[in-house]
């Protein structure tokens, strides 16, 4: 064993640094990771060492686990544990909050590193379509969804894998497979994960997530022909892919060269989607084919619409209607609203109901810490006490009627006072060649298809 081990802080959101320190530290005798950061806001640990990376997953370096600080102690911390080097490893963040990160590590004595996936990308033995994207919230689980079905419509098998959300206990969480509700149930899983999921199942599909991505593979590769990788937010991908999709947002034109790491995956891609353009101006999605062109010149354009579907649409219309939007989207993803306020103004709404009087708790401070919000509550559940927190906001309500533009049923988990009505949306595309001639392409080319 290496006597001077470097010592290491990772600065993270519990997922992809637990993937970076998997495939770059873990048994690792040149480092030693003295510890895990994460956003207060994650509400996995009200205190200092809220939720430690556990033993049996840190490795035999690792005998006592791998404590966790909350991200504002970083300075702090780099001085009291005499630390080298600081890893930055979560996603959707802008350069100049990144650069601030910076500041602070290297001030307080610390390198700071960015991995690159060229030394945490693992490679499968099945082939691999990646769908990544350039912001949280472009519409690339819509677009994992539409990859899955293209192979499986030429008779592969296909399973999913999903960027982790581990919010529960990770000893419980190595690897998880979802192709039920009663899957979700039993892993208790949160509003943010059953977004994710959800969708899959309802279309009968199967999508694996946890916290070891090398153990996930093994069971994936057992199961399928095929893998879609969807990586939530913009993170980038777990496995190599053999063909990578990357969605972008012409509503936030110009955030693909604004954000880590988005720009990666933006600069990385073989296949560019330009979605929802269906809800922008020709003059944003230009920007975006400009901005693309200029760092991926060689990357295959798609155009593409995120048409929205409402059970009843005369539901809504001339309605005061409280709309409640995907919690990712519309906090961390910087949209000021999502799916569920553009249906209430397409379909009529005659008032969209201000939030902020009903909402209580860690609901309400994320209403006050989010100002760039226009009358949408987040489907905030990351805990019971949250999930009570929003259903308690959305009876107190003065409204007519509840508008979720969530990717799940919430009336499955929350019992409503009003009428709810749910808003779907898919992916539509527009341009040729599109992802069924592309991905058919490239499993010819793989030999998975003849």
């Amino acid at each position: 064993m290496s006597t001077t081990r470097k010592r290491v802080i990772i600065v993270g959101a519990v997922g992809m640094d637990y993937h970076v320190f998997n495939t770059v530290f873990r048994d690792n005798d040149s480092y030693e990771v003295v510890g895990f950061t994460m956003a207060a806001e994650q509400n996995l640990g009200t205190v200092a060492g809220g939720r430690p990376y556990p033993a049996a997953l840190a490795g035999s370096l690792y005998p006592s686990g791998i404590p966790t600080f909350f991200e504002h102690e970083l300075g702090e911390k780099v001085k009291e544990l005499d630390v080298d080097e600081v890893v930055f490893a979560y996603s959707d963040v802008n350069y100049r909050q990144l650069m601030n990160l910076a500041a602070k590590a290297l001030a307080a004595g610390a390198d700071w590193r960015l991995v690159s996936p060229r030394f945490t990308q693992l490679k499968a033995k099945k082939p691999v379509v990646a769908v990544c994207a350039v912001r949280t919230g472009c519409g690339k689980s819509q677009t994992s969804r539409r990859a899955y079905e293209v192979v499986k419509s030429k008779g592969l098998k296909v399973v999913a894998v999903r960027e982790p959300m581990p919010y529960g206990d990770l000893e419980k969480m190595v690897w998880q497979r979802f192709a039920s509700y009663e899957d979700l149930d039993r892993a208790d899983s949160t509003i943010e994960e059953r977004e994710e999921y959800e969708p899959y199942i309802e279309n009968g599909m199967v999508i694996y997530a946890g916290v070891d991505y090398a153990e996930i593979l093994r069971h994936a590769e057992e199961e399928a022909d095929v893998i879609v990788f969807d990586g939530g937010n913009n993170e980038l991908s777990f496995y190599k892919p053999d063909l990578l999709i990357v969605v972008t947002d012409p509503l936030r034109a110009g955030h693909g060269v604004e954000y880590h790491p988005g720009e990666v995956n933006l600069r990385m891609a073989d296949v560019v989607v330009i979605n929802k353009e269906d809800s922008a101006s020709a003059e944003q999605v230009g920007k975006v084919r400009e901005t693309t062109r200029s760092v991926n010149p060689t990357a295959v354009i798609v155009d593409a619409e995120s048409p929205l579907e409402v059970a009843d649409p005369d539901a809504i219309r001339g309605k005061r209607v409280l709309v409640i939007e995907d919690g990712p989207t519309v906090t961390h993803g910087g949209m000021p609203w999502g799916a569920g306020r553009i249906a209430a103004d397409r379909f009529g709404a005659a008032e969209i109901v201000d939030p902020k009087p009903y909402a209580t708790g860690s609901l309400a401070r994320e209403l006050e810490h989010s100002t760039h919000l226009d009358r949408v509550l987040p489907a905030m559940g990351y805990s019971a006490d949250q999930l009570k927190e929003l259903e308690d906001a959305v009876n107190r309500a003065d409204c007519d009627l509840v508008v979720s533009g969530t990717p799940i049923d919430l009336s499955r988990l929350i019992k409503t006072n009003k009428p709810l009505v749910r808003v779907r949306y898919s992916l539509k595309v527009t341009s040729r060649p599109g992802l069924d001639e592309l991905i058919t392409a490239k499993l010819k080319e793989l030999g998975a298809l003849s």
